[in-house]
């Protein structure tokens, strides 16, 4: 027997309409057409499907048995077909991020409030988990974005540009280094570096400044909140290097000191990767344009803030 989805569809419209013609119309076939589909179909199964002569027409067991189906089977198949067709349009999709930025959450959270907003039917979820191996998992499709300061060269990966921002030295006010207009790689040789619990080549701190100048500090403590690093520099317990966008809002705090990275500072450039068939569709095209726009918006919001108070 070759069961097809329009056989089950073909049931279901008889039972409702309760004759050929009207189901003929809603199906958009002509009702001969219909009828010689029932016919064949009941060749096939070897039972009537509907009791003849009977007005309205009704199902025989057999097609009672097939209507019961098509109530479980068609539902599904229409889903899907609604999601295919969504997928389709650019309205429905999944977008699961990775974050090898460990202070990003501060401006991503806003961000996907208003991505929220706009495309209620995207799956949104956030992977932190998968920080160490957030690119590979790009590549295999297990996440579809990835928010890296750390461009590569990768295969059907694109990576998308969003702000740059400044590294940011941050001390107690109390602290000896708050003297200095800056800072530089010696002194951390004596410090108690309080940083994320991130392989050190994915910190700027490292990676920037003291790899290339060869310092070690005397202690690095990881810690995995940012207010809980705030904390423990407010109280002297040691120093730390954070983005300037986590740090916006102490600069005007007494307790803290906050000083460029060298002389002439240090400048760096988030990226947004996303597989090259995925970067055209256009929720992604909008969460870009969210992820380049909103985290400036908020600190221009918070600079007016602090100059109206």
């Amino acid at each position: 027997m070759n069961l097809e989805f329009r056989h089950l569809r073909t049931i279901r419209a008889i039972h409702d309409c309760g004759g050929l013609a009207r189901a003929a119309d809603r199906l958009h076939i002509t009702q001969s057409a219909l009828s010689h589909q029932i016919k064949n179909l009941e060749a096939q199964i070897g039972v009537d499907l509907f009791v003849r002569r009977s007005k309205p027409m009704t199902l025989s067991a057999a097609g009672q048995r097939l209507l019961r189906l098509a109530d479980q089977v068609l539902p599904q198949v229409e889903a899907v077909e609604q999601d295919f067709a969504g997928m389709v349009s650019g309205r429905t999709g999944r977008l699961h991020i990775a974050i090898e930025c460990h202070a990003c959450f501060e401006w991503l959270f806003p961000v996907l409030e208003q991505f929220r907003r706009a495309w209620p039917e995207v799956d949104v979820d956030i992977r932190p988990g998968l920080q160490f191996q957030a690119l590979p998992a790009l590549q295999k499709g297990e996440v579809d974005l990835v928010v890296s300061s750390d461009p590569e060269n990768l295969p059907g990966v694109e990576f998308a540009p969003l702000f740059d921002y400044a590294p940011v030295f941050l001390a107690a006010a109390a602290h000896p280094l708050a003297q200095k207009p800056f800072v530089e790689a010696a002194d951390f040789a004596g410090e108690t570096l309080i940083t994320y619990p991130v392989e050190r080549g994915r910190l700027d701190v490292f990676s920037q400044l003291l790899i290339p100048a060869g310092i070690e500090p005397a202690t690095v403590r990881q810690v995995e909140l940012t207010a809980v690093i705030l904390l423990l520099v407010a109280s002297n317990r040691g120093v730390a290097v954070l983005p300037d966008w986590v740090v916006r809002d102490v600069r005007w705090n007494s307790d803290y000191v906050t000083r460029p990275l060298t002389a002439t500072g240090l400048t760096r450039r988030l990226y947004a990767a996303v597989r090259g068939e995925d970067a055209t569709k256009p929720f992604v095209a909008h969460v870009l344009r969210l992820m380049r726009t909103e985290p400036l918006k908020l600190q221009r919001e918070g600079d007016a803030a602090r100059r109206a108070g």
